[in-house]
């Protein structure tokens, strides 16, 4: 079983930063992936970012390129989403999630934190 712990939500102004930590423990896996998924009120759970830990590969939506940042800390299965210029739109529950199938597929990820809100004001 792997748990995952997010931190680091709250509230922004629009085109400020916060930055999501996430921490992992538990069962660890040789070849898994680490992802960001946000939720809005109304709105289905989508994918944000993810990287590959082995090859440190990353991957983001569209609308957060340029944006935000995933990156992996330097505490052993530690995840960091650095979120800049941030809009009303990214107003949402974000949570951490870990993989062992194909990253970016919300329905692949196995392992869910419990979500952090993110609000950003205009």
């Amino acid at each position: 079983q792997v748990q995952l712990v997010e931190s680091g939500g709250g509230l922004a102004q629009a085109g400020g930063s916060l930055r999501l930590s996430c921490a992992a423990s538990g069962r660890t896996f040789s070849n898994f992936a680490m992802g960001w998924f946000r939720q809005a009120p109304g709105k289905e759970r989508e994918f944000v970012a993810a990287v590959n830990w082995s090859s440190g590969n990353t991957y983001y939506t569209d609308s957060v390129k340029g944006r935000f940042t995933i990156s992996r800390g330097n505490v052993k299965n530690t995840v960091y989403l650095q979120m800049n210029g941030l809009k009303p739109e990214d107003t949402a529950v974000y949570y951490c999630a870990a993989t062992v199938g194909r990253l970016t597929l919300l329905h692949d990820y196995d392992y869910w934190g419990q979500g952090t809100q993110v609000t950003v004001s205009s």
